[in-house]
């Protein structure tokens, strides 16, 4: 099944089962604006909660905050986002439709990189176990046009970011032939810049009303609470501030579902360092931020670094953690070293010294930064597609499950009396009264027991505990195993331990912590 089906198919999958749903449904919609539903929340929470305990718990230099959307406008003018948090814009004239012209030159990259990977795997298939692919990379000549021909673009694309033209990104995309998606024509405007903040107004008055804008990202909150955070907590350098909260862009194309939004919501820890000491930091929290991704056994191949062609104006080093979506590898976390520059900027427009003073060295100074910022709304996507699966059964039937990892599914059991009398209802009842408190259940009676499975199969559930006439005799139950589906008959006094090991978060976190 093509990649691009198969996102279709996860998108429609996540609104049928109440993880994701347009928002504003009813009116036809808000562009790029989701909602998440029963099942997509708790998800979500748990994805949150493994986020802030891997920072807090593991870590005991760092510290949660969380500050307010609203802050004083002249922070954006400090930060750089009211000069410099902007995109480059192309209109095609055709369709009348709008893009973001370094995106339309990364998806031509992207496509170059697949052609070459297709024209290796079909080398493969053909010479079979006594193919070398880095020979064939190294020698086929069409391999070798096609890297020609990419190296080139990439080299002219890298340069025209880093120096802020415009008129040469207008002229890769034409001397790439790159087509609008609708039209198919090539037709295409001026490239301009697009700042991407949201404004509004804070007073009771429209004369006495002052600009604000919605944050672009949670970063700053931060920054501006450094010294509150160092002095009431009595932290010492190396030290981190963490926090989760919503942040808002003006996308001008916000598109692939949840991937990019205009409302989200980051998971973010600013880490502050002695100057000198940031490349070894960030060096350590790309390690420690992989190993958080690949504990949850979505696959070690689908993860990859990407290090940053154009760095941002308040960093030295940049590198994405990208994840395989069915639409290709693309980021879901970030680490950036921003030196100084946040920390120095509020100093500057506020007035207020923001240096920290090292007991150890007996002197002031302006503290390094390295941050680790995550999309939580990416993460999940990620982690939907990584899990979601078509089997065919033994039997000529098929299922759909999502093998999430067990301590993040938003349902951790559910509860099913095998028929909805004999006293079985009531057995069922009390199992779950006597977990309900540790773990997120679910009681279902409803249809035969193979449809409820192939229901708690589509949300991810891990465990199915099923009471049958049996039970009433022996006191054990079946436990069905979602992955694999084979069944085990237990204790119902074990229930709690086995279910326990199996979903609790202390796994993650210490698979990271090796």
């Amino acid at each position: 099944m093509a990649q691009e089906d198969v996102f279709k198919k996860i998108v429609s999958h996540c609104k049928e089962y109440g993880f994701v749903f347009p928002s504003s449904e009813v009116y036809d919609g808000l562009g790029a604006v989701y909602d998440y539903g029963p099942h997509g929340v708790e998800l979500k929470n748990n994805i949150k909660k493994y986020w802030w305990e891997s920072m807090t718990l593991l870590h005991e230099n760092v510290v949660g905050i969380d500050s307010a959307i609203f802050m004083h406008p002249t922070i954006w003018k400090a930060s750089g986002h009211v000069d410099a948090f902007n995109d480059p814009l192309i209109d095609n004239k055709d369709s009348k439709k709008r893009y973001r012209a370094d995106v339309l030159i990364e998806d031509y990259l992207a496509k170059t990189d697949e052609k070459i990977a297709k024209e290796t795997e079909k080398a493969a298939k053909r010479f079979g176990s006594t193919f070398d692919e880095a020979k064939f990379r190294a020698t086929n000549p069409r391999v070798l046009e096609q890297q020609a021909r990419r190296e080139a673009i990439h080299a002219r694309f890298v340069k025209a970011l880093n120096d802020s033209n415009l008129e040469e990104l207008r002229q890769i995309i034409l001397d790439t032939e790159i087509v609008c998606p609708v039209s198919g024509t090539r037709n295409w405007t001026e490239v301009r810049q697009f700042n991407l903040m949201f404004s509004t107004e804070m007073g009771s008055t429209s004369e006495g009303a002052m600009k604000i804008f919605l944050r672009p990202e949670t970063a700053q909150g931060i920054f501006v609470n450094f010294l509150n955070v160092q002095k009431t907590g009595r932290m010492k350098l190396p030290f981190g501030i963490a926090q989760i909260g919503k942040a808002f862009r003006n996308e001008i194309v916000a598109r692939q579902f949840i991937f990019r939004m205009r409302e989200f919501e980051q998971m973010e820890m600013q880490f502050f360092v002695r100057p000198g000491e940031e490349m070894e930091w960030f060096n350590k929290w790309k390690k420690t931020r992989l190993a958080w991704h690949k504990a949850l056994g979505l696959g070690d191949a689908k993860y990859r670094y990407h290090d940053h062609d154009k760095l941002a104006h308040y960093a030295n080093a940049a590198t994405d953690i990208e994840f395989e979506m069915p639409f290709g590898f693309k980021e879901v976390e970030g680490i950036h070293s921003r030196t100084d520059f946040d920390l120095s900027q509020h100093e500057k427009y506020s007035g207020k010294k923001m240096q920290y003073f090292d007991p150890e060295q007996g002197q002031s100074y302006t503290p390094y930064v390295v941050e680790t910022s995550i999309g939580v709304d990416r993460m999940f996507l990620s982690i939907i597609s990584g899990s979601y699966a078509e089997e065919a059964l033994g039997n000529g039937e098929s299922r759909v499950v999502l093998r999430l990892p067990a301590a993040l599914a938003p349902v951790k059991l559910a509860i099913l009396p095998l028929v909805k009398k004999d006293g079985l209802p009531e057995k069922a009842e009390e199992i779950r009264a006597m977990l309900r408190f540790d773990f997120h259940c679910q009681y279902d009676e409803k249809d035969s027991i193979g449809k409820r499975y192939r229901r708690q199969d589509a949300i991810g559930t891990p465990y199915c505990i099923t009471i049958d006439h049996q039970t009433l005799e022996d006191n054990q139950v079946t436990i069905r195993y979602r992955d694999t589906m084979e069944q085990e008959r237990v204790a119902i006094g074990k229930l709690h331990e086995i279910i326990a090991e199996k979903v609790s978060l202390k796994n993650l976190l210490k698979k990271i912590n090796n």
